[in-house]
């Protein structure tokens, strides 16, 4: 399996471009990823404690001792800095397996990013990379809701799950236009990072083949 190409080849043609630097693409993305972490906290505010008084829940979430809730903020401050590294990192990972070219991070106002902007990488490839975060850390932080003895510990994972699914929106897009769209496997993508461009190969109907 080729993975990718340094040129773009003979007859490819741009078809569609993803750029979280465009302001309204930015804003739909964090708009479906807010909406994303609300849903996914409501959904789990409801599973645990149904229709019940909201001061009474809020004393289930607490703990006897303040300095084990002060824990438990600290310890959600410290995972969400560390997925958004592993989540870059899990891109990278995959696209230095496949390709080993040079890889680009970095961090914008609206999305940390992880490309590599050197090479235009094919549809399988694109799709294992896009993919692979919201795989590895789907169960990572959905389990741990049904296992955790403790509610805030249960809501604190809610959260995570609702960040990991909304910090996803950019990935899934991406990988919807390859299947429900871009099915060729020729299809390239050239990642920069903040930006996915994608190439199809369009051929050459009208040359005069009578010469």
């Amino acid at each position: 399996m080729k993975a990718f190409e340094t040129k773009l080849p003979d007859g490819y043609v741009e078809v569609k471009t993803v750029d979280v630097k465009n302001k309204k693409i930015a804003i739909a993305f964090n708009l479906i990823a807010a909406s994303t972490i609300i849903i996914t906290i409501v959904t789990a505010w409801f599973s645990m404690f149904g229709t019940q008084p909201f001061a009474m829940c809020i004393d289930k979430l607490r703990s006897d001792n303040l300095w084990h809730d002060m824990l438990r903020l600290i310890f959600f401050a410290v995972v969400s800095v560390i997925y958004i590294v592993l989540h870059e990192l899990t891109h990278g990972l995959v696209y230095k397996l496949f390709t080993k070219q040079k890889l680009s991070f970095g961090l914008t106002l609206t999305a940390a990013y992880c490309g590599v902007p050197d090479i235009y990488i094919y549809r399988t490839v694109a799709l294992l990379s896009l993919l692979a975060p919201f795989c590895v850390f789907l169960p990572v932080f959905l389990i741990p809701i049904f296992f955790l003895p403790y509610y805030a510990d249960k809501l604190i994972f809610s959260f995570l799950l609702g960040m990991h699914v909304g910090g996803c929106v950019g990935d899934l897009y991406d990988a919807c236009l390859y299947l429900f769209k871009l099915r060729d496997p020729a299809t390239l993508m050239r990642d920069t990072g903040p930006k996915q461009t994608f190439y199809r190969y369009v051929e050459e109907t009208n040359v005069d083949k009578s010469v």
